[in-house]
């Protein structure tokens, strides 16, 4: 039997240890003690162990370490599976400690940290907006010289939109970045860049791309993170324009960065005044916000089952391949409600695949076979939540997905 470590310190990967169990793999979890009563699926999870939190997100690596040589004393560790952003690092420095084949830390300084991916991106030719390390004052205010304001100041290992922070003039840059104090190595600077953005949601079995899906925010996790709001994205249809131009940035980005395998989230920008697609960030994990669950109803493929697949094929050295995807439009949409569980019924159409059961939220995933019905469905029921149901919260400088 082959054994899989998936750490995670959020709530996630339901459908991928479900999976693991349906494939005789035997599942060992380790996630953070503050998700003991969260709904893990305990039925395919053989062994648990928790994590005392840092800070949110953040284990003492040193004691993972040795509660993992532990574990590896009774058991031959096939793989080592993050299932988020933040645990990107943690899986890939037990790899290297205990020389398990995937991604070591070298390989995932591309998928976690923004600056190295900007500049691996820079190196390879890939199209992305203006951005500077701000290690340094005398290039930090040549850059603000040359690139106009506004700027954008990003945390370099951060897996959500709400540790960014719009700079509007270099009097408030100065104040931030000094406000940083040890902290400011953490940081980079990229220039605003107005425009489109969009997501790819892709898997990868042996350096070949397996799997592509193109979808458009249309309220991006920053301006929600930052205004409030309603979260709403939409899968593109796989013939147009923008889908072609995606899938083809989106290899190069692939290619160049060196993921051989498993899943991976991408998001890139359409410059308002040139219509040019940049790159914006990558990760190699499954696309958080619920995007899953709106990729499946557009293409039939379960992206969280797939991956372990994947990972399975690996292990015991077999072909893998996946099923043709259908070619639904398909939309999500998620914003904070005032109770704790909403009334559901104004939303309530055929084309509703899915509610999303998440206390103090309204989540709907709809799909159609026209893309017009589609944007007519998302736009009703924004309006709705709008009207209804909407709670914002002023943001944080902690993310919270």
């Amino acid at each position: 039997m082959n054994t899989f470590v998936c750490i995670s310190s959020y709530y996630k990967g339901y459908d991928f240890m479900d999976e693991c169990k349906k494939l005789g793999i035997k599942v060992i979890l380790i996630t953070s003690e503050n998700l003991k009563e969260k709904n893990w699926p305990w039925h395919a999870i053989d062994e648990v162990y928790y994590m005392p939190e840092t800070e949110p997100f953040t284990w003492n690596l040193d004691h993972l370490v040795q509660g993992f040589q532990y574990l590896m004393k009774n058991n031959k560790i096939d793989s080592v599976v993050a299932l988020d952003d933040f645990d990107v690092e943690k899986a890939a420095m037990i790899r290297e400690t205990f020389r398990i084949p995937g991604m070591g830390q070298t390989t995932h300084r591309y998928f976690r940290d923004k600056l190295a991916m900007r500049q691996m991106a820079k190196d390879s030719g890939i199209n992305i907006p203006a951005f500077t390390a701000i290690f340094n004052d005398e290039i930090l205010h040549e850059f603000t010289q040359n690139h106009p304001a506004p700027w954008v100041l990003k945390p370099r290992s951060e897996a959500s939109a709400s540790g960014i922070k719009k700079i509007h003039s270099t009097e408030q840059l100065w104040e931030i970045v000094n406000n940083l104090g040890e902290e400011r190595y953490k940081f980079l600077l990229e220039t605003f860049k107005p425009g489109d953005v969009f997501h790819v949601d892709s898997l990868v079995y042996k350096k070949e791309i397996v799997f592509t899906s193109c979808s458009q925010y249309l309220n991006t996790p920053m301006e929600v993170s930052h205004e409030g709001g309603v979260f709403r994205t939409k899968t593109l249809g796989a013939y147009s324009d923008e889908f072609k131009a995606l899938e083809k940035i989106n290899a190069q980005v692939l290619e160049k960065f060196g993921l051989v395998n498993g899943a991976t989230h991408t998001e890139f920008i359409r410059g308002k005044e040139d219509g040019k697609y940049y790159f914006l960030e990558t990760s190699s994990r499954v696309g958080g916000a619920h995007i899953p669950d709106m990729v499946e109803a557009s293409t039939g493929i379960n992206i969280w089952r797939e991956w372990a697949k994947i990972e399975n094929a690996l292990i015991n050295n077999e072909p893998y391949k996946i099923a043709e995807p259908t070619g639904f439009y398909a939309g999500l949409i998620i914003s904070l409600a005032k109770d704790l569980h909403p009334d559901l019924q104004d939303f309530t159409t055929e084309e509703l695949v899915k509610t999303l059961p998440i206390d103090y939220h309204v989540g709907l995933v709809y799909k159609s076979g026209e893309k017009e019905r589609l944007n007519e469905l998302l736009e009703n029921a924004a309006k709705i939540i709008v009207e209804k149901h909407l709670s914002i919260m002023p943001p944080k400088d902690k993310p919270t997905t």
